[in-house]
């Protein structure tokens, strides 16, 4: 009976059950932590005042709570301890964002109805109440009741004026730099040519037309800065610091012990948006992450576009074409080694080829004028995008030649029948009817790209890049250009960044806005994929 029952095969279906739980189990795990600890980071939070034994106060946010152990280790009388972890603020005042407190120093808990919270440029958050807001010299107001409308209703117009002023900075004033250069450079192409003066004064006469718009740019930038610097405010930490500061400091104010949950809700709602949508601040603890959602898709989108045809066309070859034998074995093998290679050895050859010797070649022939500086001989998303193709390559061959394999042979034989010559029996039936397994492969290959990291930081990843690969300047695409990436800025959030605990509640966000752009992107792989395997029923895959 005990021997039928493990030859019955039972025994393993129970265990690869069980395999398949603990694996689901996991992964719910991971992403059920990753979530819980993402998206609170956006919740406004109460403000608690807290008034310790010596008596000293303290105000801010609780962001931790934890058991401790006493000086006696081993005691097993030992009493526990516990403390709490706040979110105090007001960096420019304490020099820290974060201070632990023991519980039993705790006198009294409470919370403030009016405590104001500012959102700031730099400096983080500031807790505490509003003292004064003055204009042009004159106190408009005093006192935490009267100020919080004035300044509630000041803010967005300061954060009109602050768009304004980034329009101008990046926009204008950023083309007009961009066409003078490129307008200097013509003139040394010109000059290297030995063209006539009178093409070079042409030349130099646009200049200073453009010369002449930057100076008109840059007046009206002065005027916003005054206007952004007109009204103050002072506000009044918990222990009666005293801080004074522009209006056009502030981001956001609000005042969560004061707000109903539909207001929260909707405030809650208002920083997920400016987490998705807004450029970094504070060495990317705070603010968004758009230019980084930018790069990783745009990466990815001009991955997919090299590593597609590459890929089919390569096991095209390699299952139509190539006469099988020894040496079409140990291409497969290669390729399937390379699947294996680590991803770093993929950067360092990108370094040396594309860079160094793709691109070293080009600034030569195309952009001598702008040597020594080079144009496409460093790093960029170009490079970039083609390491990745290069990395994930592998995957599209083998799963392409796996969903030629499949085709039945009664199909080419049909086609050729029929009168069909062998590139179209190719080309009409066995790629659309191996299109979902050229699919898979695509979709685990943006599934691996996606997350890559090391390989990126010496081809063109930065911290913080000040202008987007895609723009409304000619021409447009600007694939030279060094970009952000969500894994990258994971990494540099998490591990490079000065102020950990601010840092730590940023990495677990990003980590999910990476985990949910995968899923998007593998996603609509598989709907499209799903609809050619409806399409094409003969296919095995």
């Amino acid at each position: 009976m005990n021997k039928k029952f493990w030859k019955s095969g039972d025994p393993f279906v129970w265990l690869t059950g069980v395999a398949l739980m603990f694996s689901l189990l996991m992964i719910a795990g991971l992403l059920y932590l990753i979530a819980a600890k993402g998206l609170g980071f956006f919740w406004p939070a109460d403000i608690a005042e807290i008034k310790l034994k010596d008596g000293n106060m303290m105000l801010g946010e609780i962001t931790g709570h934890e058991r401790i152990r006493g000086m006696g280790a081993l005691d097993k009388d030992e009493v526990a301890i516990f403390r709490t972890q706040l979110k105090i603020g007001n960096r420019d005042l304490y020099g820290l964002d974060f201070k632990w407190v023991d519980d039993d120093q705790i006198v009294t808990t409470t919370y403030p109805k009016f405590a104001v919270v500012l959102e700031r440029r730099e400096w983080g958050n500031m807790f505490g109440f509003i003292k004064e807001v003055s204009g042009s010299g004159t106190i408009i107001c005093t006192g935490n009741e009267e100020c919080w409308p004035v300044l509630a209703g000041l803010i967005p117009q300061y954060t009109r004026i602050a768009d304004e002023i980034k329009s101008i900075e990046k926009g204008a004033i950023g083309g007009i730099n961009m066409k003078i250069e490129d307008l200097r450079l013509d003139i040394k192409g010109l000059r290297s040519e030995g063209a006539s003066q009178e093409k070079i004064s042409k030349v130099e006469a646009e200049i200073k037309e453009q010369e002449s718009l930057y100076k008109e740019q840059e007046e009206k930038l002065s005027s916003l800065y005054q206007d952004f610097n007109k009204e103050k405010f002072v506000m009044t930490s918990i222990d009666g610091r005293e801080k004074e500061m522009p209006v056009g400091a502030v981001v956001k104010a609000y005042r969560p012990n004061a707000m109903n949950w539909l207001q929260k809700i909707g405030l809650y709602a208002s920083n997920v948006w400016a987490f998705v949508s807004e450029d970094p601040r504070e060495a990317n603890t705070e603010g968004g992450v758009f230019p980084a959602i930018f790069g990783t898709i745009l990466m990815v989108f001009l991955m997919s576009i090299v590593v597609l045809p590459f890929g089919v066309l390569a096991a095209l070859y390699l299952r139509e074409y190539a006469k099988q034998g020894v040496l079409v074995r140990i291409v497969r093998i290669c390729v399937n080694n390379l699947a294996g290679v680590p991803s770093i050895v993929f950067g360092v050859f990108a370094v040396g080829f594309f860079i160094y010797g793709l691109g070293s070649t080009m600034d030569g022939i195309f952009f001598k004028e702008a040597l020594p500086n080079p144009t496409f001989g460093t790093g960029g998303i170009l490079w970039a995008s083609l390491t990745l193709a290069l990395l994930t390559v592998p995957v599209v061959i083998v799963a392409t030649e796996e969903g030629l394999a499949a085709v039945p042979k009664e199909i080419r034989d049909g086609s050729l029948a029929l009168g069909a010559t062998k590139f179209e029996t190719t080309w009409k039936i066995v790629i659309p009817s191996a299109m979902p397994a050229i699919l898979t492969g695509l979709i685990l290959a943006i599934a691996r790209a996606t997350g890559e990291v090391a390989p990126l930081m010496i081809t063109g990843v930065v911290k913080l890049a000040p202008q987007l690969p895609i723009d409304g300047y000619f021409p447009y695409m600007h694939l030279e250009r060094k970009f952000m990436h969500l894994g990258f800025h994971i990494y540099d959030v998490g591990f490079q960044s000065p102020n950990v605990e601010a840092a730590k509640p940023m990495v677990f966000t990003t980590a999910l806005l990476l985990i949910l752009i995968v899923v998007a992107l593998n996603m609509t792989a598989i709907i499209v994929r799903n609809r050619l395997r409806k399409k094409y029923t003969t296919s095995a895959v």
